[in-house]
């Protein structure tokens, strides 16, 4: 068994199951991927495999010692690459090996990772969704935190506080994802809900933990 695959987010849509409910589904471009490295625990200190989704990238386009490291397995046309530990259980992986999505079945559970949209700047009540003060009767404040701690004790602004920052472009994981439908023709894999990313960006799908 597979720990899991790499692919591109296409975009969500929904499907009828055969009783006609209606399933809001994302669409998942997942593979063909290949194995680069093989980590093991003599000389590593850890098992896992490190695997490339093959996407066709030109050479040029590639760092030197990135295009060294790929070739060594075979893995021409790889940039995106990702480890997955390896469990008892779990394929015995070598590099050049394949993996692809006929892998995985209907109404399996995945958990897919990926890198939520950035916001840019964001007050409190958008990245932290506070109520904000009464927006009439002559009130000044409105979208403000308000107090942010103590000026006589302690003295200081404690770490965590819920505060205005960069909002977004964060790694997000979304467990427990039910599988609704595998195209190996088309590499496609049809997940229930929604995923982190835009339209085009890189996930990471993994069997969710039993």
């Amino acid at each position: 068994m597979i720990p899991g695959i790499l692919g591109k987010k296409i975009g969500m849509t929904q499907v009828f199951r055969a009783d006609g409910q209606v399933v809001p589904v994302t669409v998942l471009k997942a593979g063909p991927c290949v194995v680069v490295q093989r980590k093991t625990p003599t000389v590593d200190g850890y098992d896992a495999v490190q695997v490339g989704l093959v996407e066709g990238i030109k050479p040029q386009r590639l760092t030197k010692p990135a295009l060294g490291h790929t070739k060594k397995a075979g893995a021409d046309g790889v940039r995106y690459l990702k480890e997955f530990r390896l469990k008892s259980g779990d394929e015995d992986l070598k590099p050049g090996d394949r993996i692809l999505v006929d892998q995985f079945k209907p109404n399996e559970k995945v958990d897919v990772i990926g890198t939520s949209k950035g916001r840019g700047f964001a007050g409190v009540v958008k990245r932290h969704h506070f109520r904000g003060g009464p927006a009439t009767h002559g009130s000044m404040f409105h979208r403000a935190p308000g107090s942010i701690g103590a000026s006589s004790f302690p003295s200081r602004v404690f770490p965590g506080m819920k505060m205005g920052g960069h909002m977004g472009a964060s790694q997000v994981t979304v467990r427990n994802l039910e599988i609704v439908e595998v195209d190996t023709e088309d590499n496609l894999l049809v997940v229930k809900g929604a995923v982190p990313g835009p339209n085009g960006s890189y996930v990471v799908v993994r069997r969710a933990k039993q």
